[in-house]
């Protein structure tokens, strides 16, 4: 079954513990967290003392997305803080395969996230030591974005090397997930969809959840 990631940046920061509260009964099945820099987006997101809190009080695993330049200078400290996946950007790390392998050896479900420009050379070289591929389907730094429906390309052909190479990672997607694309994402091959402003922008976030949840069943 398509796996739910509710996005925490989309979620009131007034109400985050009752959020995680919602959501800890629902049949979300991880939840995604934006970790920014300024440096690698042009967006400052959150740090280690959010993620420990929300460690603390989540019965979900955090999937922590580090949109951070330097990603192996910090990965070891969002594992030890709370994260039970971790991904960080192709484009920001140098020994990418050398991180992904550390990633696992520290306890964490390794991923790898691409931006829309980036294309899929070099990725059959890491389909060994890979957990999930976090396909960007927005510019990364802010919510609410529009989908880019060029993307949907990028994801078959994802699915495709996944198949050739007989690898196991997941596919998820992140930026611009909504109810009206769910379905096609899934039959283009998604196996986690995180869903920011379009979940939380329901007057109910637990049926918001359960209504996505329905979709892709």
């Amino acid at each position: 079954m398509i796996k739910l990631a509710p996005s925490i940046l989309s979620a009131d920061f007034g109400k985050l513990r009752e959020t995680v509260e919602i959501l800890n009964e629902s049949p979300a099945d991880v939840l995604h967290v934006d970790v920014m820099d300024g440096r690698f987006v042009p967006n400052i997101s959150f740090g280690f003392p959010v993620l420990e809190v929300l460690a603390r009080h989540s019965k979900k695993p955090l999937d922590v997305h580090l949109m951070i330049e330097e990603p192996e200078k910090f990965a070891e400290r969002f594992i030890k803080s709370g994260a039970s996946w971790l991904s960080f950007h192709l484009e920001a790390c140098a020994h990418t395969h050398r991180l992904l392998e550390a990633v696992q050896g520290w306890g964490a479900r390794p991923g790898l996230a691409i931006n829309p420009q980036t294309g899929l050379d070099g990725m059959e070289y890491l389909v060994d030591c890979l957990g999930f591929v976090n396909v960007m389907t927005v510019n990364p730094g802010f919510g609410g974005q529009k989908f880019i429906q060029a993307m949907f390309h990028k994801i078959k052909a994802l699915d495709e090397l996944r198949k050739k190479t007989g690898s196991h990672f997941e596919i998820e997607i992140d930026g611009g997930v909504n109810m009206g694309n769910a379905v096609a994402l899934k039959e283009a091959g998604a196996d986690i969809l995180v869903a920011g402003n379009a979940l939380f922008s329901e007057p109910q976030l637990s049926e918001g959840v359960l209504k996505f949840k329905h979709l892709l069943v």
